[in-house]
């Protein structure tokens, strides 16, 4: 078979490379989580809380080790707006102590008059991810109905998730009745920090990295059960979906997401950002534009957190 010519060798050489790169790019940002996540024992080293702040840890919402939560609390607090975090790490690792997790949101909300909680939730291979939003659903359940002893509201629950933790989140958001059978109450509004599993169907459907086949398998009946874009049907609570705009998947899966959520009647919006996936996570709390957008948006959900936002 004779040699191609050196034109068309370079053609097919730009093709292979124009199919791969995309790929490549999209998923350069999961990666790079997923070996920070692996890596990330020594990020779960306390994490000296502001003065005055109290600290509650290792609260049980179930029988399992997994299923603890940890309660930063401001000095004299009385029916505080609650912030509840869920940390990411590829529905199988991560912890509610990381620094990324828990440092400058403590550092930055607590001060102010926020309660903020972080959550841990079982995980992959022995927990799917429906049901760690189950667990996410519980651990809301049990913060809400002990939310006054440590100064905090149940009527004004925020729920927060980074990576894998945006999609639990986002999952809750769109199928509230997954919460409501766990016994939780309605909540304020969910902010989805960089998931780039909005749309679990899509994603099955194309190329994709094995840390999704190990999450949602080869049924397409899981996918649509996990999948937060499919579940929504009705209005739900405020939206925020911040998205990595150096990923090329996430965007637009944030989009599609708040799209139909808005044309559902949702008040939702995206707010990309410059930032890589860890830093969407990490950063947030920082001074900087960044926060500044994302506390723009808390302000909207209502006069109790305006309030503390305002130092009112």
């Amino acid at each position: 078979m004779p040699k191609p010519k050196p034109s068309m060798a370079v053609a097919i050489a730009l093709c292979v490379l124009a199919a791969v790169l995309p790929w490549r790019d999209a998923s350069a940002g999961a990666w790079r989580e997923s070996w920070r996540q692996r890596h990330a024992t020594a990020d779960t080293a306390d994490v000296a809380p502001p003065a005055g702040v109290r600290v509650l840890r290792d609260v049980a919402y179930g029988s399992d080790p997994r299923q603890r939560f940890d309660v930063y609390m401001p000095p004299h607090a009385q029916h505080a707006p609650v912030i509840l975090l869920v940390h990411g790490g590829g529905w199988s690792r991560g912890d509610k102590a990381m620094r990324n997790v828990v440092q400058n949101k403590v550092a930055r909300w607590v001060p102010r008059g926020f309660v903020v909680i972080s959550t841990n939730y079982r995980l992959l291979p022995d927990t799917a991810p429906l049901q760690q939003a189950q667990d996410v659903a519980q651990a809301l359940a049990l913060a809400q109905r002990r939310a006054a002893e440590w100064g905090g509201d149940r009527r004004d629950f925020i729920l927060v998730g980074h990576s894998a933790g945006a999609h639990l989140v986002a999952l809750l958001a769109a199928a509230p009745s997954i919460a409501r059978e766990r016994g939780a109450e309605p909540w304020l509004g969910t902010v989805a920090l960089d998931s780039a599993a909005l749309d679990v169907v899509q994603i099955m459907q194309s190329r994709h990295l094995r840390l999704y086949d190990r999450a949602f398998g080869n049924d397409r009946a899981d996918w649509l059960a996990a999948s937060p874009l499919q579940l929504l049907q009705a209005p739900t609570a405020p939206l925020l979906a911040v998205c990595s705009s150096r990923r090329v998947d996430s965007c637009p899966q944030a989009q599609a997401f708040v799209d139909k959520a808005v044309a559902l009647g949702t008040r939702a919006q995206v707010l990309p950002e410059d930032l890589s996936h860890e830093q969407i996570n990490q950063q947030l709390g920082t001074d900087g534009d960044y926060t500044t957008r994302v506390e723009m948006f808390l302000r909207g959900l209502g006069p109790a957190v305006a309030g503390v936002l305002d130092g009112r």
